[in-house]
C-alpha cells in the first residue's frame, strides 16, 4: 500500500474551464510523471459548460486523475479545500484551473521545500512577470502592497494559485471564502514560515477570467477586514507533556 500511496496531491479547482482542463490534465502528468508519486484531484465547481465531461474523458488516458463536483457552485476557495480534505498525500500543490500556471514549476517548489527550514510549511508562487491586462496587474498590484502593508506577510503575490503547502497544516487553518487569497497570512498566523519562490506565468488562451476587477476589490476589503481580526485575536502557545 505504501508504495502506491501518494507524496503529493495536485488539487485544481475549476469552473467552466472545458477547453483548459484536458491540456491541464496532460501537462500535469508529464511534469510530474517518473519524478514522484503523485495524483490530480480536480474538483468542478457546478460548471455549466462542457467541464466535467472533459475530466471525465481525461481520466481515461490519466489514472492519476480523480475528479469530484460540488453540487451548487461554491467558490474557489471551497473547492480547494474540499480538494485537499480528498487528498491522500501529506504534501499539497495547488494549480488554477484557467492554464496560467505552469504545472512544471511544482517541481521548483518541491526543490525549495526540501531544502527550506522543517517549519516552512507553505510555498507561495510569485509571478515575477504577469501575463495579464495592464488592469488587471495595475489592481493586483495594488492590491498586493496594500495586503502585505496591513498583514506584514512579507509574501509579494498571494494571487497566484501555484502553491505548495502541508495538508495538515492547510486543514488546521480557519476557513472562510476567499482564504485562498490569504494562504501565507494565514500560515504565519498559526506559526509557520511561508517562503515565495519566483514562477512563470502565462496568458490565458482560453476561456474566459470569473473575477471582475471591481466586484474582486470589494469583496477583497472585507476579507482583509476579517483577516486583521483573526490576526489580532490569535494567540499560540508551545505545549509540553507532563
Amino acid at each position: 500500500m505504501a508504495e502506491t500511496t501518494p507524496e503529493l496531491s495536485v488539487v485544481v479547482p475549476a469552473h467552466d474551464e472545458a477547453d483548459n482542463v484536458g491540456p491541464l490534465v496532460a501537462e500535469i502528468a508529464a511534469a510530474l510523471r517518473g519524478r514522484i508519486r503523485f495524483e490530480m484531484i480536480f474538483v468542478d465547481d457546478a460548471s455549466r459548460d462542457g467541464t466535467r465531461q472533459q475530466l471525465l474523458a481525461a481520466r481515461v488516458a490519466h489514472p492519476e486523475l480523480r475528479v469530484f463536483a460540488h453540487a451548487s457552485q461554491s467558490g474557489q476557495s471551497t473547492a480547494v479545500r474540499n480538494g485537499v480534505r480528498q487528498a491522500r498525500a501529506p504534501w499539497i500543490a495547488t494549480l488554477d484551473g484557467d492554464g496560467q500556471n505552469d504545472p512544471a514549476d511544482i517541481m521548483k517548489l518541491l526543490a525549495e521545500r526540501d531544502r527550506a527550514d522543517p517549519r516552512t510549511k507553505c510555498f507561495a508562487g510569485w509571478r515575477v512577470t504577469r501575463r495579464d491586462g495592464w488592469i488587471k496587474r495595475v489592481t493586483s498590484r495594488f492590491a498586493n502592497a496594500l495586503r502585505s502593508r496591513l498583514l506584514r506577510d512579507a509574501t509579494p503575490d498571494t494571487g497566484c494559485g501555484l502553491k505548495l503547502f502541508e495538508r495538515e497544516a492547510f486543514l488546521d487553518l480557519p476557513y472562510f471564502d476567499h482564504m485562498h487569497r490569504y494562504l501565507p497570512a494565514l500560515f504565519q498566523r498559526a506559526g509557520w514560515r511561508v517562503i515565495s519562490v519566483p514562477v512563470g506565468h502565462r496568458a490565458r488562451t482560453r476561456g474566459a477570467s470569473k473575477y471582475g476587477t471591481l466586484g474582486r476589490a470589494w469583496v477583497g476589503i472585507s476579507d482583509l477586514l476579517g483577516v486583521i481580526w483573526l490576526i489580532h485575536r490569535s494567540k499560540r502557545t508551545e505545549v509540553h507533556p507532563l
